[in-house]
């Protein structure tokens, strides 16, 4: 959606809106619409919506009011609801241009931004594959002109439209099937994105991880016709004042652009899910995209490892054992669990690359988190108190909640194999902590890691205050802003 500023509401507008705080109303309100407001209960409560119409400049405009609610520690939240619920409002009414008069609202320009940022994170679908959609179920909002926002709000929101760039592409990438997003194409599909914004990518086919001794990540893409890929996008934003390169931060996903579970198949119900297995990997690539358009000061990489769980005559089986890039050997006992396999290599291959100062990995990991959490937190583990305390406030800001499990020696045992270094799954309770333990063994000593189990965020059955039915997006903004306040600040 295109978003732009001007110094007057647009000659021949017919949809206006306003941002309305609890028990307020916008000044120069016509009597009639403030009555109809008030009798209506419009109360300027967050989520609220009043419409109505008047005469104006000799034809008949619609007058939106959103509410806001009373400014308090939630603002930002509650200024997105009502720019998302705007969007939510008229992006199929027939409307192509919408004027947020922001001239009495008394935003700041953060406030101002926050209410765009809603508005345009509501307003993104994927209808590719919708061929017989009625005039009236097609998105006709295109555009919104704001008026009279604050000095400094047009150029925040250029960083913070990069930002929703980052979302959008997120959530494309984990809605696209599983026949359209798979590792080769999710690699073309980020060259063309990347293109001319800095970042650097690299790319590691089948022979190049054999030879790096990649066996946890092959093992679980050797019953695929699609062969794996790893993914690393490099951002350079930050040298050191003595002109060295800083230290990197690292972003490692998950990306099984399709899960059958293997060997150990999952049930078909629901399965078609399963596309969105590689929900961390979307969280990585978009928050790299989001990084280089607004320029961040940080030297980031984002690492993802690439394939397809499926389960052919060559696919491994349980009781396999296979030897990591690491040298721990791992004895397969579910194939259904090869999220961790996956990652586990690409935490070794970014450590021995880059070195980096934090990991924080996200992954679609277990389903054991969402009968934890539900759909309203990602689960954290993290070995680092610090980084987790961080991880954890940025959540707060930004929107996406995270809570934070225990990782110990106790659950560390429950995945020791009696014939190799580590078995891939432990008992039936504790699963998403186990899951965790078992990557951290593959952290150096000494580097602050944290893992973000996000099965029960990635996508979601009922609209959310920024998003509509499908993929939320998830991690894209966390990510963000704990570089905005740990890196950059």
């Amino acid at each position: 959606m295109k978003i732009t500023f001007a110094p007057t509401v647009p000659a021949g507008a017919k949809l206006i809106a306003h941002v309305c705080d609890a028990d307020s109303l916008p000044q120069g309100l016509e009597p009639v619409l403030a009555a109809a407001a008030r009798a209506s209960r419009f109360g300027g409560k967050v989520g609220q919506m009043f419409e109505g119409f008047a005469e104006r400049g000799g034809q008949v405009v619609r007058v939106a009011l959103a509410g806001a609610g009373a400014p308090g520690a939630d603002r930002a939240t509650a200024l997105e609801k009502a720019g998302a619920g705007l969007t939510a409002k008229y992006l199929t009414s027939g409307e192509t241009v919408l004027a947020l008069d922001l001239s009495s609202a008394g935003l700041s320009a953060a406030e101002a931004a926050a209410v765009l940022l809603g508005a345009r994170l509501r307003g993104w679908r994927l209808d590719t594959y919708r061929t017989r959609l009625k005039d009236e179920q097609k998105p006709s909002l295109a555009e919104i002109v704001v008026v009279g926002a604050t000095d400094g709000a047009e150029a925040l929101w250029e960083s913070e439209s990069a930002v929703a760039e980052g979302v959008e592409f997120a959530r494309e990438l984990v809605t696209e099937p599983a026949n359209v997003i798979y590792p080769e194409s999710f690699v073309a599909r980020c060259e063309t994105r990347f293109a001319g914004t800095g970042v650097e990518l690299r790319v590691l086919d089948e022979e190049q991880m054999t030879a790096l001794g990649m066996g946890a990540l092959l093992g679980v893409a050797q019953g695929s016709a699609r062969p794996p890929r790893l993914l690393a996008m490099v951002w350079r934003g930050a040298k050191e004042s003595q002109g060295g390169e800083g230290a990197f931060t690292a972003f490692v996903g998950k990306g099984v652009t399709f899960d059958t579970g293997g060997i150990s198949i999952k049930p078909a119900a629901g399965m078609e899910d399963m596309k969105w297995d590689m929900g961390g990997a979307g969280a990585v690539a978009g928050t790299m995209l989001a990084l280089a358009r607004r320029g961040a000061k940080a030297n980031v990489v984002g690492v993802v490892g690439l394939v397809e769980n499926m389960p052919d005559g060559k696919a491994q089986r349980p009781g396999d054992v296979v030897t990591t890039m690491s040298g721990q050997t791992v004895e397969v006992i579910n194939t259904d669990a090869e999220g961790r396999l996956v990652l586990c290599d690409v935490l070794t291959w970014v450590q021995r690359e880059f070195k980096p100062a934090a990991i924080v990995d996200l992954a679609t990991l277990t389903g054991a988190i969402i009968i934890s959490l539900g759909h309203e937190h990602a689960g954290m583990f993290a070995n680092d108190d610090e980084l987790a305390a961080a991880l954890d406030a940025a959540g707060k800001v930004s929107g996406d909640k995270l809570w934070r499990f225990p990782l110990g020696p106790a659950y560390d045992k429950l995945i020791d194999s009696p014939i190799a270094d580590i078995k891939n799954v432990g008992p039936r309770y504790g699963g998403s902590i186990t899951a965790a333990q078992f990557l951290q063994r593959f952290v150096e000593k000494g580097t602050p890691w944290a893992h973000l189990d996000i099965a029960g965020t990635v996508w979601t059955d009922k609209p959310g205050a920024t998003w509509d039915k499908g993929a939320s997006g998830f991690g894209v903004r966390l990510l963000d802003r704990y570089l905005r306040d740990r890196s950059e600040g």
